[in-house]
C-alpha cells in the first residue's frame, strides 16, 4: 500500500525525472528500496500507479505543445486525404516520423510486458541500469554529429529520414528497462542523427507523448478496478503534473544552449551510490 505522503513524493519525483534524462522508472524503483518503504514495486497496483503519474505527465506535454499537436494531427489527416505527403508539408512529415518512431517501443512493450515486470522488482538491476544510462548519455554527447544550420526548427525535424526516426524509436525501447531514460535515449538518438540539442529535445518530448498515453489506456483501468490506492494515485498524478510542467519549461530553455553532460554525470554517480546503499 502507498501512503499519501509517499504518493506525493513519488508523483513529484516522476514528473521531474520523466522529462529530465535521468529515468523516472529507475528513481521510483530505487527510492522505495533505499528508504525501505514497504511497497511491492513489482505489483500490478504499483505499476498502474506509475502509469497514472505518467499519464499526468503526458497530458502536460499535450497541453504544453498543443499548438504543435494541432498542426501535426491536421498534417497527418491532410496527407491521408491526399494519399501522399507533400514535399512542403512540414507537419504531415513530422507526424509520420513520430508514428514510425513510436512503433518499436509499442511492439516490444506489449511482447515483453511480463519480463519487464520482474525488472521492476530488482533494485540492484535498476541501479546498474542507471549507471549505464549515464555512460550512454556521455557517449552520445561525445559521438554526436554537428547539427545542420539553416531551416526553422520544425523544418529541420521534418527533414529527418524515416530510418533515423526508427533508430530513435529503437533507442526509446531501451527505456522500457527501469534505469534507462526515455528522454535521454531519444535525445541521444537525435544528436547522433544530426539534430541540435534543442531539436532533439523537442522531438523527444513529442515522441514520448503517444507511447505514454497508450500505456495509460492499457493500465489505468487495472488500478481503478482494483480499488487499491486509487486516491493516493490521483494525488500522485496531480503532483506529477505540476512538477512536469515546471520541468518541461526549464528543459526547453536548457537545451537551447546546454548539453546532457550534467545529467550523464548525475546518473552514473546516483546509480553507483544506490548500488552501494542497497548492499
Amino acid at each position: 500500500m502507498i501512503s499519501y505522503l509517499q504518493a506525493i513524493l513519488l508523483g513529484a519525483l516522476q514528473g521531474v525525472a520523466e522529462l529530465f534524462p535521468v529515468s523516472s522508472l529507475g528513481h521510483t524503483v530505487l527510492i522505495p528500496a533505499i528508504l525501505h518503504w514497504q511497497i511491492d514495486t513489482g505489483s500490478d497496483t504499483y505499476l498502474s500507479f506509475l502509469v497514472l503519474t505518467h499519464l499526468a505527465t503526458a497530458l502536460v506535454l499535450v497541453v504544453f505543445f498543443w499548438r504543435d499537436w494541432i498542426k501535426i494531427i491536421t498534417g497527418v489527416l491532410r496527407s491521408l486525404a491526399r494519399r501522399e505527403i507533400a514535399a512542403d508539408d512540414t507537419y504531415a512529415k513530422l507526424g509520420w516520423l513520430l508514428i514510425v518512431g513510436t512503433i518499436p517501443a509499442g511492439i516490444l512493450g506489449l511482447l515483453f510486458e511480463e519480463e519487464l515486470k520482474t525488472i521492476f522488482a530488482s533494485a540492484t538491476v535498476v541501479a546498474i541500469a542507471l549507471m549505464l544510462n549515464g555512460i550512454v548519455l556521455g557517449l552520445a554527447e561525445l559521438m554526436r554529429r554537428r547539427a545542420a544550420e539553416g531551416a526553422g526548427d520544425d523544418q529541420k525535424l521534418a527533414e529527418m529520414s524515416y530510418v533515423k526516426a526508427v533508430g530513435i524509436g529503437i533507442a526509446q525501447c531501451l527505456a522500457l528497462i527501469p534505469g534507462f531514460s526515455r528522454t535521454g535515449l531519444t535525445i541521444g538518438g537525435g544528436l547522433l542523427s544530426g539534430l541540435s540539442h534543442e531539436n532533439a529535445a523537442r522531438f523527444s518530448f513529442l515522441l514520448a507523448t503517444p507511447i505514454i498515453l497508450a500505456a495509460a489506456v492499457l493500465k489505468v483501468p487495472t488500478l481503478v478496478l482494483s480499488g487499491n490506492d486509487v486516491g493516493e494515485a490521483f494525488v500522485g498524478a496531480a503532483c506529477a503534473a505540476v512538477s512536469a510542467w515546471l520541468s518541461v519549461r526549464f528543459l526547453v530553455r536548457h537545451f537551447e544552449t546546454h548539453t546532457m553532460r550534467p545529467f550523464a554525470i548525475y546518473c552514473a554517480a546516483a546509480g553507483l551510490i544506490a548500488l552501494i546503499l542497497l548492499h
